[in-house]
């Protein structure tokens, strides 16, 4: 099964070379196949979900003022592009793929990488490919049940086919995914301009009674304003996707530095523009009373063609949710590379060069995360575990400009970006668990603990009866899906 084939050659006793020469063999190994657009279609396309259509309103409620609000906005894209920029040192200086999983290993070594496989691969990933999924369900369903909400049962069953639709085509080709993360994020790009020339004509009709004196009751505590920036910079969300591809990213020392200066401020400009147009035509109030911003703006201004709004909110949504899909299956399958997985999770489809079982196994986890009522408290509640990664890989940056100074750094930013980075993640760490602390914060740090457990009995000590047990079944899903182990990277 892991046998590789044989080139034939296209000379054969002397005779002339065949006019159609065989197709050479590709290693089976992930291709580089992500070139700079479609790079910066991932972090754009994965930043921009439903979010800024649907409620942009807890950074107003921060801030309590359209002044301060739209500060707020430009300063998280100010930070995100920050924190991009360490990973961009780091993913030009060590170009494997699977997020800060590689950074985190290489300084800190395997227990500290290990947790964060623990609790990405198994929470984090798929829970976020869950509520995508979801709201991509939610809003498709809505224009058959026009004037109310549509049935949980139905809405789950969108979010099932479009996990099951975005899963088949990662696994199909990587090429055919980053079209349609091109495409939807096209289409996002869009109906954001849409809305913001609306914006614009409006101002210019003489709409600017919320914006004057823009600044007047602003929240003054440094609490309330704290949690706007948690708020914010949780919908700049996305912007370390590149670092899960890295292996899959053509001339990554160029690519990954100008994706990020490119992807991360257009998304900082959307977002802020699409604040000022609904500004111009919702009051702060109204805003914060509206379930679904883009759609009141949408009925408010665009109206006959109002519907226009839902639908690209699905093609919005559908594209950020394929682009958590393809990041997913990327650490899942560096993880099983590593031995902080099953081995069955980092083998490549022989056909089609895809991580299959990676991808496979994200989608699994994320349709059991349909299944509950509600996952957004989940996810809310491991969002401290996500910035204190995010943190540590900060940090990494910094412990490595003395521990490893003999590697290559074709990008190297400022040791005190990286330490405000530091700074800020350990803030967002605290944020959310000092302004209401709940027992639920502690059971996730007993969760992400709990996988030292499994460190020390399967990895540490490799216990062979674990392996006896693993071995037939990893043949079985082997050629059940035609899958093989990757060659080594050179």
């Amino acid at each position: 099964m892991d046998k590789k084939p044989v080139k034939k050659t296209s000379v054969q006793n002397g005779s002339a070379p065949l006019s159609h020469p065989p197709k050479e063999e590709k290693a089976t190994m992930l291709q580089k196949e992500v070139g700079l657009i479609s790079g910066v279609c991932l972090i754009v396309g994965t930043m921009i979900g439903s979010g800024i259509f649907i409620s942009p309103k807890a950074v107003l409620v921060g801030t309590g003022a359209v002044g301060p609000c739209l500060c707020v906005w430009a300063a998280c894209g100010v930070l995100a592009t920050l924190g991009a920029l360490c990973y961009a040192e780091l993913g030009t200086m060590i170009p494997k793929s699977g997020g800060e999983y590689p950074y985190l290993m290489e300084a800190f070594g395997p227990v500290w990488a290990f947790l964060y496989s623990w609790t990405t691969i198994l929470i984090v990933k798929p829970a976020s490919f869950a509520i995508i999924a979801l709201s991509c369900g939610e809003y498709a369903a809505t224009p058959f049940y026009p004037g109310c909400t549509p049935p949980l049962l139905v809405t789950k069953s969108f979010a099932a086919a479009t996990i099951f639709l975005i899963c088949l085509v990662n696994c199909l080709s990587v090429k055919l995914a980053s079209y349609i993360q091109n495409f939807f994020t096209a289409a996002k790009l869009f109906i954001i301009l849409i809305i913001v020339v609306a914006g614009i004509v409006l101002l210019a009709q003489g709409n600017t009674q919320n914006l004057t004196n823009a600044f007047d009751g602003g929240a003054t505590s440094f609490g309330a304003i704290g949690l706007a920036f948690y708020n914010g910079l949780w919908a700049y969300g996305g912007w370390n996707q590149l670092n899960f591809i890295t292996e899959e990213l053509k001339n990554p020392h160029r690519n990954m530095p100008l994706a990020i200066i490119i992807g991360i401020p257009l998304v900082t400009v959307c977002y802020v523009l699409v604040n000022i147009a609904y500004f111009s035509a919702m009051t702060p109030t109204e805003l914060l009373q509206s379930p679904a911003v883009a759609v009141t703006f949408a009925d408010r201004v665009l109206y006959p063609l109002s519907w226009v709004v839902p639908l690209f909110v699905v093609f919005s949504t559908f594209g950020a949710a394929n682009g958590s899909c393809f990041t997913a299956g990327r650490l899942t399958y560096v993880a099983g590379r590593e031995g902080h997985m099953i081995k069955i999770l980092s083998y490549i489809s022989l056909k089609y060069y895809t991580p299959a079982p990676a991808l496979i196994f994200n989608g699994f986890l994320a349709f059991l995360y349909i299944l509950p009522s509600d996952i957004n408290t989940l996810i809310n509640y491991f969002s401290f575990a996500r910035w204190g990664f995010s943190g540590l890989t900060a940090l990494a940056l910094i412990v490595m400009r003395f521990t490893r100074r003999d590697l290559h750094r074709p990008v190297k930013v400022p040791v005190m970006i990286a330490v405000l980075v530091v700074v800020v993640s350990v803030y967002l760490v605290l944020a959310p668990i000092i302004d209401k602390p709940e027992l639920e914060y502690l059971y996730c740090t007993i969760f992400i603990l709990s996988g030292l457990i499994f460190y020390l009995l399967f990895i540490h000590y490799k216990f062979q009866w674990s392996h006896t047990i693993m071995r037939p079944i990893t043949m079985h899903l082997q050629l059940l899906m035609e899958v093989v182990p990757p060659e080594k990277m050179n």
